[in-house]
């Protein structure tokens, strides 16, 4: 170990002291033209960025593992780090290599990690970027999120349920956790997360209360409403902490907390986030819901429409005010026009505004800002001119920020590069000694014209050439045949074969003056640039307002530009808990389906009085899933604000949607099928209200036969007898079920039709009143293409099995259950059955839940299994 010290050249010396400081991160360690990466950090990088691996120091004792590419390729390979989920350090020359006889001076200048990113190559403009913090507390957990390119800072606390799904709504790119829960955190939410480790004092209650009073400049939280999310306030502070360990200290646009209010937004878990592909799928190529109904032309509009999504709305007057924009759009269509033409106008002013807070902004996103801020101008004008009272409001929250468009554009050429370094960044009347410079270091060829004249004119030589060279600077070259004309006072530089170059002392003069000018001129401008950016960051408030603005705006006309063009209908809000859906399309399958091919729309009607159980049967491929989805993607857009893809709709606001899918594979878990479909299933039972929609599709799949039609009846009857009375369309195959409508009378059933013809189905999608006869798997497969005997003999098995279970007789076991406990088995002389007697005996099933219930059951089958081993 000592030779190796030894051995250690002055730059590795000083690559491991910086590399210590950061040993979570990748080092990008810039020598000369390059950035290097050395060691594990190259082997990693070689992988990631698909470039050669070399060695430093071949063969000697000192010999590490080398990969680099050139500085100016920075933004080519840093996202590419980054989205791997790399912890970038930026390590630069922090002076230059002429100025220094020693080794040149080194830091990291910025750390990027997947949550704490401003550049525009690792973003994405529709999307937030989120970072996370989850604490978890005694009997709640914490979460907070901040986008660090928007300034958006978010935090709430709720139970483990909650937060998982806040997870999922956010998708942050990097989540915080204290150290010691680590494993925790993976068993809880799963190992799909970039996640990093803080050391658990950062989430102490006094820290972070001091680290957000401190950056907020304020006493206490109470005036952003957060003062008794005890946990949350914990994450957020945790999340500050955070961002000045990375050296982000420029920090001015996150200038408030925001709380997320779980009781003002529709609760969605996880699943049904999934279930109803709203903004991704597990299928390739899949299109979700955001593909379809996006019709936003500004960024700020397309991270918000994920957020709407993510939280629909439950206040009937809120939903309605954004209602009634979107119906006076559809009566205004010129209005309309109008609007989207100058949104397209406007860029990403929330995230250009981030840049100045954080002066990482360059000159034409400067002129960007003001030309959008341009474009807000007649937008305000607009909307205050209107008749309808949302868009007036919104028309006077919008500012014209005059003072900025009018100062940037007396500052900065129109043209001005994104790199100040190449000039013609700040205008020639802004400064009147630029003008002077600039006159002075363009005006060279009148100069140099007019001394050639004169020169010429002194000496007689005809055939004078003024010209520069990088080695020489400027010179005069006189052809040999006229050498012996040459003045005394000339002194000879350079020797051709057939000419000689001289510099004159009014030369050498002007040079110096000219290249004096540009260094001048360039101080000049960085040093105006820079007060600029300083002077804007007194607006990044008034930016963020209407970028908040225009978001909204940009969404509703949005959301009438996709009722336009795809005849979607106003929802009628009502009171009283039903829902009626008459001609209910699916906003997607529709979308997709062939241009000549209709879409089979249908009607649903759901109350908690007379209709609150549909059980729908059909076979598999009949459409039963799509009617269950489009149910709840109508409720969805109704209660985000949207108009809807049906007839009419007439429904009371719903505050829970639950959907659960049979057999929704989760084993790579580890887990069964079976067991997940139990657990997600036990999670909708115990969670349900009186305004909750429940979609089961094809539950107990997971099982046998007599096993899943056992459980979804036991599910139907548990949802039917609830006090809650929550609405619910259940999907089954099992027409077995159809038989429920005697005995509880809220269940009705219906089924989607089903044409057969002599030998094959046709499959009319269209929900009808009344049970299914019979399943048409056979007819599916047959269309599939399964050979022949195959379908032969399972027909003729199908017909033994009907002979033998009928269903009347299944249904007759099923009811009569709880007449035959009498478990005569129990009589058996068997120590084992003894031990499950005690178990089920001694369970009080009063309060037992339908987890618990199964885990039970769980226990008593490895019992059996246990001994049938032995």
């Amino acid at each position: 170990m000592g030779t190796k010290v030894k051995k250690e050249t002055p730059l590795m010396k000083q690559y491991n002291a910086i590399k210590a400081k950061y040993p979570d991160a990748l080092l990008l360690f810039r020598v000369g033209d390059f950035y290097e990466t050395f060691g594990h950090d190259a082997i990693k990088a070689s992988k990631i960025l698909d470039i050669v691996l070399t060695k430093r120091g071949n063969g000697s004792e000192s010999e590490t593992a080398l990969a680099g590419f050139p500085h100016h390729s920075l933004n080519t390979y840093l996202p590419k780090l980054v989205k791997a989920g790399q912890r970038v350090a930026i390590c630069d020359q922090l002076e230059d290599p002429k100025m220094t006889k020693t080794i040149v001076k080194r830091g990291v200048t910025e750390l990027v990690t997947p949550g704490v990113a401003l550049n525009d190559d690792i973003l994405s403009t529709k999307s937030n970027n989120f970072l996370a913090a989850v604490y978890f507390g005694r009997t709640l957990t914490g979460v907070s999120f901040l986008d660090i390119s928007t300034g958006e800072f978010l935090v709430t606390q709720g139970t483990i349920d909650y937060i998982d799904k806040l997870l999922q709504n956010f998708s942050p790119s990097e989540v915080l956790v204290p150290k010691p829960e680590k494993k925790y955190f993976k068993e809880t939410f799963g190992e799909e997360w970039h996640t990093f480790f803080l050391e658990d004092w950062v989430f102490h209650e006094d820290f972070s209360q001091e680290i957000l009073q401190k950056h907020f400049q304020v006493k206490t939280m109470k005036g952003f409403g957060v003062e008794d999310l005890y946990d949350g306030t914990v994450a957020a502070g945790a999340i500050l902490h955070y961002l000045n360990e990375t050296q982000h200290r420029r920090l001015r646009h996150i200038n408030k907390l925001q709380r997320i209010h779980e009781e003002a937004y529709v609760w969605m878990d996880r699943f049904t986030i999934r279930n109803l592909e709203l903004y991704a799928s597990h299928n390739l190529n899949a299109v979700t819901l955001i593909d379809v109904i996006d019709k936003t032309l500004s960024p700020m509009g397309g991270r918000l429409l994920k957020r709407w999504m993510a939280f629909p709305l439950i206040d009937k007057e809120q939903i309605n005010l954004r209602h009634e924009v979107v119906s006076y759009f559809l009566e205004e269509p010129s209005l309309l026009h109008q609007l989207q033409t100058y949104i397209k106008q406007i860029c990403d002013i929330e995230r250009l505004i981030s840049k100045v807070a954080t002066q990482k902004i360059n000159p034409r996103e400067v002129v960007m800002l003001k030309n959008a801020l341009e474009a807000v101008v007649p937008i305000k004008s607009l909307l205050e001119n209107t008749n309808s009272k949302s868009l007036k409001n919104i028309g006077g929250q919008l500012l014209e920020c005059r003072e900025v468009r009018e100062r940037i554009n007396g500052t900065l050429n129109e043209e001005a590069p994104v790199n100040i370094l190449k000039g013609n960044t700040i205008s020639s009347d802004f400064s009147s000694e630029l003008k002077e410079l600039r006159s002075l270091a363009f005006s060279s060829k009148e100069y140099l014209d007019a001394m050639l004249q004169r020169e010429t004119e002194r000496t007689g030589i005809t055939s004078l050439k003024i010209a520069s060279n990088n080695v020489f600077g400027y010179y005069i070259e006189v052809r040999n045949t006229h050498k012996d004309k040459v003045p005394a006072e000339w002194v000879r530089k350079q020797t051709l074969v057939n000419a000689e170059r001289y510099i004159t002392e009014e030369l050498k003069e002007y040079e110096a003056k000219i290249l004096g000018a540009e260094d001048r001129i360039q101080a000049i401008e960085q040093q105006l640039f820079s007060e600029l950016v300083q002077w804007l960051g007194n607006y990044i408030e008034s930016v963020q307002i209407n970028a908040a603005k225009i978001a909204m705006l940009d969404n509703l006309c949005g959301f009438a530009q996709l009722a336009k063009e795809n005849n979607y209908v106003r929802p009628v809000l009502i009171e009283g808990h039903s829902l009626k859906i008459v001609g209910g399309r699916h906003p997607v399958i529709e979308k997709q389906l062939p241009h000549n091919e209709p879409f089979i729309s249908n009607d649903v009607y759901l109350d908690r009085e007379s209709q609150q159980i549909i059980m729908i049967t059909g076979p598999n491929m009949s459409g039963k899933s799509a009617i269950l989805r489009q149910t709840a993607l109508i409720v969805l857009m109704a209660q985000m604000g949207s108009y809807v893809p049906a007839d009419t709709v007439e429904m009371d606001v719903v505050d829970k949607i639950f959907t659960r899918v049979g057999a929704s594979d989760n084993i790579s878990m580890g887990e069964s099928t079976f067991m997940v479909e139990m657990n997600e299933t036990a999670s909708i039972l115990n969670n349900i209200s009186d305004r909750s929609l429940v979609l089961l599709d094809e539950i107990g799949r997971g099982t046998s036969t007599y096993d899943g039609i056992s459980i979804a009846w036991a599910i139907s009857e548990y949802l039917h007898e609830h006090p809650a009375h929550a609405k619910t369309l259940f999907a089954t195959h099992y027409h077995e079920l159809n038989e429920m409508t005697e005995t509880f009378e809220r269940i009705k059933n219906y089924n989607v039709s089903v044409k057969e013809l002599k030998d094959k189905v046709l499959f009319l999608r269209k929900l009808v009143p009344g049970g299914s006869e019979h399943s048409f798997g056979i007819h599916v497969a047959k269309m599939a293409g399964m050979p022949q005997q195959v379908i032969k003999r399972a027909n003729s098995i199908l017909k033994q099995l009907e002979k033998s279970h009928s269903s009347e007789e299944l249904t007759n076991k099923v009811r009569n259950l709880h007449d035959d406990m009498q478990l005569s088995f129990f009589n058996l002389d068997d120590p084992l059955l003894e031990r499950i007697k005690d178990e089920i005996v001694n369970t009080d099933i009063n309060t037992l839940t339908p987890v618990e219930a199964l885990m039970k059951l769980n226990e008593i089958k490895r019992m059996l299994q246990k001994q049938k081993r032995a």
